[in-house]
């Protein structure tokens, strides 16, 4: 029943699918306080925008956002490769991808919760070997879905197993393209505490154990969403700091933050980041007392 419907939805231009997809996150911001409480937080806690009325208006752009986000994989996953390839329309940086390889390193992508990381994919496993790593959803219907979307752009699937981070090793060291979703909850023993946005968040450092192990270049990445439904435009940036060493999480969750703070609205707001997985470390004191 889903497939049948993002197939149809596939059919409409993506203006339309933006236009509904907006409606959609803003009905769902109102029947669902849980919803719309996570966001509210995460903004105010953020301290991205401190005003209050500034920030309310940011409120109602970011839940129209995450709707888009929400129908636009339709167009993406659900349509022929190369029409979905259209719908990128701007790309800057790429030639940071192709003069590393060149050099016979791997590339570790780094596409965090913002804007449309999908496209993204979809754009670089058109031109190289893309392995991602995904954590297959808790519903289990929704599998077969992820995978055959994402299968789709071409790009091959690793989940998040030591069988998948095996694959993700051995195609770094064959000079191949790795993309990661560097600020998703990691599972225990797969993560450390850092600061995000000043709060403590269990931060994943196997972006770290991988540049350690390949010295693959690590390249931030991000496909955001342009206005009227014209498209995604995408930078991709070398990253040049140190993932590997005692503070490679901050790090990372400072990279993540200085691409957020350039769109904070395509962010990904209603997403528990800051959630405490069980049996992971405790907090050190004086982060536990903010």
């Amino acid at each position: 029943m889903v497939v049948h419907l993002l197939r149809l939805l596939a059919r409409f231009p993506l203006s339309w699918l933006h236009c509904l997809g907006a409606l959609t996150g803003r009905v769902v911001d109102r029947v669902s306080p849980r919803f719309s409480a996570r966001v509210a937080e995460n903004l105010e806690r953020s301290g991205i925008e401190p005003d209050p009325v500034r920030r309310a208006r940011l409120h109602r752009r970011v839940v129209a956002e995450l709707g888009k986000g929400m129908l636009e994989v339709a167009a993406i996953w659900f349509r022929p490769i190369e029409r979905a390839e259209k719908l990128m329309v701007a790309v800057r940086g790429w030639d940071i991808v192709d003069a590393q390889r060149a050099r016979g390193r791997g590339v570790l992508l780094l596409t965090p919760h913002l804007g449309c990381f999908e496209i993204a994919a979809l754009y670089t496993a058109r031109r190289v070997p893309l392995t991602i790593l995904y954590r297959p959803p808790k519903l289990r219907w929704l599998e077969p879905l992820l995978r055959s979307g994402r299968a789709g752009g071409l790009a091959h699937l690793a989940p998040t197993t030591l069988g998948g981070v095996r694959r993700l090793l051995k195609a770094l060291k064959a000079g191949e393209v790795v993309g990661l979703l560097p600020d998703q909850v990691p599972g225990v023993g797969e993560g450390a505490w850092a600061p995000f946005f000043g709060r403590p968040a269990f931060t994943m450092t196997l972006a770290g154990r991988l540049q350690q192990s390949t010295g693959c270049a690590v390249v931030l990445v991000v496909a955001r969403r342009l206005p009227g439904g014209r498209g995604f435009e995408m930078d991709v940036e070398l990253f040049e700091g140190d993932l590997a060493g005692p503070d490679g999480p901050a790090n990372l969750n400072a990279a993540v933050e200085g691409m957020i703070r350039r769109c904070p609205e395509q962010y990904l707001w209603s997403y528990n980041r800051y959630k405490v997985p069980a049996g992971a470390p405790p907090l050190p004191a004086d982060e536990a007392a903010q």
